[in-house]
């Protein structure tokens, strides 16, 4: 197979997300599909590509509904003022929708059927309702006849939408405790924080005018749900979420979000010949499913999967992104995989940057990148837990 390179990536700061408050969110005024049309023809140009050379374009959702529709991947296209010619796709894989979307790019470049292809990732989980935030409730009506059925017998928790509950399950049976787990979302935004004090976001975010509710605009360049002031005192005085004497909180749990990525991938060959720098080759992709009730150990199976193919260890990895839908599942992930967590997430994670959905994947690869180009790592290992019960891993390395 040949080799598949990343040549460009950008994403917009990711918003804090208010269903019910729209005008708190920096991007209220957005649709999804028009915040990832602002970012394809500038992350094309950055990666040294031609619109009319994109042999394909590959756009994650994870609730592909209302605004969210993409008519096959073609909206974002238009909306770009990019070549019809394009051919588009939309894929659904909740969490993990645009790394999903990165693994067919990948596979169509190695396996010779394109050369260059543009992959994209986004969420509104503002303007569009999330099943168990608004959704109507005859979209989620199942025939009664049908909830007697096993094979049914997840329904009403994937349609409620409380993913807490899962994360409740997987702290007790992975040993994780509420201590642990409000260190770790006080770490990320500290973390976080800090790589905007240094500049380092800077390198990924697409700075956009934003219309606000008071008819203001806003510069939106940083993710709106980082709290440098974030302390352990603070988040360990929030009550429980999901459960009353259970340990998820809003704390360590991520945000609601809105958000766009985008990514550009090509044969190493194709790079070479237009003389265009990468940063990163993609070295190996895997998918796992798990118990949907305990979603959050999707990353675990997935993550061995991957380096089972490139041939690795866990200790071979300099560094992890592992998306923190929840504290618990980084933390579950350092404990079952033996990681060092001065290697995980060094430049916070979703509880601070936020889990915009569809978008989070291409964000964990791109960031991911970012990382090793900056610490000098040379491999690196971006994952997933993924609503429903699934994993997504993908490994990369350092080419410059």
């Amino acid at each position: 197979m040949r080799e598949v390179v990343i040549t460009g990536y950008l994403r917009t700061a990711q918003s804090r997300s208010r269903p019910k408050d729209p005008a708190r969110d920096w991007l209220h005024g957005f649709r999804a599909d028009g915040l990832l049309a602002r970012l394809l023809p500038e992350v094309l140009q950055r990666g040294g590509v031609n619109p009319a050379e994109v042999d394909d374009f590959i756009v994650g959702c994870s609730t592909g509904v209302a605004e969210n529709w993409t008519y096959g991947g073609r909206f974002p296209i238009f909306l770009a003022d990019l070549p019809q010619e394009i051919p588009a796709k939309c894929v659904d894989q909740q969490c993990g929708s645009s790394m999903a979307a990165l693994h067919i790019g990948f596979m169509e470049i190695a396996t010779g059927n394109a050369d260059v292809v543009l992959v994209g990732g986004m969420e509104h989980m503002t303007r569009v309702p999330q099943p168990g935030r608004g959704l109507a409730e005859e979209a989620l009506v199942i025939p009664p006849e049908l909830l007697e059925d096993e094979r049914y017998r997840h329904w009403d928790m994937l349609t409620s939408f409380n993913m807490g509950l899962t994360a409740e399950k997987l702290a007790v049976q992975s040993g994780v405790t509420r201590d642990e787990m409000d260190r770790w979302a006080v770490r990320s935004h500290q973390l976080a924080a800090q790589g905007y004090d240094q500049g380092f976001f800077d390198g990924e975010i697409l700075p956009l005018e934003a219309p606000q509710g008071d008819g203001t605009t806003r510069a939106v360049n940083r993710d709106q749900a980082v709290r440098a002031d974030a302390n352990l005192e603070g988040t360990a005085g929030l009550k429980p979420a999901f459960s009353e004497d259970g340990v998820v909180t809003a704390g360590n749990s991520s945000p609601l979000n809105a958000g766009a990525t985008s990514m550009v991938l090509m044969s190493r060959e194709t790079a070479d010949k237009k003389g265009v720098a990468s940063l990163a080759a993609i070295r190996a992709i895997a998918s796992a499913g798990v118990d949907p009730t305990i979603m959050g150990q999707g990353p675990v199976p997935s993550s061995r999967k991957a380096l089972a193919r490139a041939g690795l260890e866990a200790g071979d990895i300099d560094y992890w992104e592992i998306n923190e839908a929840f504290a618990v599942v980084p933390l579950n992930c350092i404990k079952e995989l033996g990681l060092d967590p001065d290697r995980v997430n060094v430049m916070g994670g979703g509880l601070a940057i936020g889990h915009p959905l569809g978008a989070t994947g291409l964000r964990l690869v791109g960031t991911l990148g970012r990382i090793l180009a900056l610490k000098g790592g040379r491999l690196g290992l971006a994952n997933a837990c993924i609503g429903g019960g699934q994993g997504i891993a993908t490994i990369i390395e350092r080419t410059d």
